[in-house]
């Protein structure tokens, strides 16, 4: 083989090993939203669990709930759920942590919803706990979400080989499983007064999710517009484009315009805040026109107490206008014509 051969076989398998282990190109990420349908879902927790500790540990891991709450987003045509992993789940039993995850796949699959799995969180309780999750605080807003991994372990790196080696085991676990649809590898980086402290951290996570090479796509999602540095790395190292939205119908319509000049698939992946003039009937239209999932925050009544805003105090009555979620435990409605709405544009009936 003459030299000049040999110098541009070995540029393709340099060009080859790239694209197998980096950033998906443009023509990969549309080619693969084009072969889906319009994503429309929620935030899933199941109403008997406060965070994600109490929703995926062994003893209040809730089965049966999970198959009855999904069975009702699959009659209004929801077809994508996003939930929320714990590095403290699978550094406690990563076996059974993953038997548990395959078991909720299963039902997932059943009622015919993708899923996609969110890694680690910046929100909320900076000092997440295996055991026994506190009681709700009456009227209280997310009373008991942790973060993950929380703030002891964000701020030393020492301990990150024990989150590299948790997300590389989930990664490559499900690296091929057809029911999870995306990887969110990490929720509002910088939440919680962080900041660009989260910076480091965040990038090793986009660093180890490409060496474990998943066949599924992966992001993380802009949430706040001043955070510059963690939305630029976020939106120049993501597959596809996520963020969150709780602002009115225009800045939603405007935001949408400007991601999609990235020229990659765009997905909502929170919005729906009521009394933030966040709605169904004024938004999810807006993201159908463009072929923007529809990713809501909550879906039944429960534990989280998201029914109530942002900063709400305790012993709050219940309001007579929710600020997130769709059904109360019984399975009935919050408000029907949002059923209706929901329906009428997953085209469900």
């Amino acid at each position: 083989m003459k030299k000049s051969s040999i110098i541009i076989f070995y540029s393709m398998l340099i060009i080859l090993a790239e694209n197998s282990f980096g950033q998906w190109t443009k023509e990969k990420a549309n080619e693969w939203y084009k072969h889906q349908p319009w994503l429309a879902g929620c935030n899933f927790i199941p109403g008997t669990a406060i965070n994600q500790l109490e929703m995926w540990q062994k003893e209040t891991f809730d089965l049966p709930t999970i198959d009855r709450e999904l069975g009702w987003a699959q009659d209004i045509g929801f077809n994508l759920i996003r939930v929320f992993l714990h590095n403290l789940l699978w550094e406690e039993d990563k076996q059974g942590f993953k038997e548990r995850i395959n078991k909720f796949l299963e039902v997932c699959d059943k009622h015919k919803i993708k899923v996609m799995f969110v890694l680690f969180d910046d929100c909320w309780d900076k000092n997440p706990q295996l055991g026994k999750q506190r009681e709700p605080r009456k009227g209280v807003h997310n009373s008991g979400w942790v973060q993950a991994p929380g703030e002891t372990i964000l701020n030393d790196s020492i301990q990150w080989n024990r989150l590299a080696d948790y997300e590389k085991d989930i990664l490559i676990s499900f690296s091929n499983d057809y029911r999870i649809l995306i990887w969110d590898l990490y929720n509002e980086p910088g939440n919680s007064g962080y900041g660009k402290k989260t910076l480091p951290l965040l990038k090793k996570v986009f660093s180890w999710a490409r060496e474990a090479n998943p066949s599924q796509p992966i992001s993380a999602g802009v949430w706040a517009d001043d955070l510059k540095d963690l939305n630029e790395f976020q939106l120049q190292n993501s597959d596809i484009i996520t963020y969150h939205n709780y602002g009115n119908a225009e800045g939603m319509e405007k935001q949408i315009i400007e991601l999609q000049k990235l020229g990659r698939p765009v997905l909502c992946t929170e919005y729906m805040a009521r009394t933030n003039n966040s709605r169904f009937e004024t938004h999810m239209p807006i993201l159908k026109k463009y072929k923007v999932a529809a990713i809501n925050w909550g879906f039944v009544s429960g534990k989280t107490n998201t029914i109530f805003p942002w900063g709400s105090k305790e012993g709050t009555e219940e309001p007579e206008l929710w600020f997130h979620d769709i059904f109360r435990k019984d399975g009935t409605p919050f408000d029907k014509k949002e059923i209706e709405l929901i329906i009428k544009l997953t085209n469900k009936k």
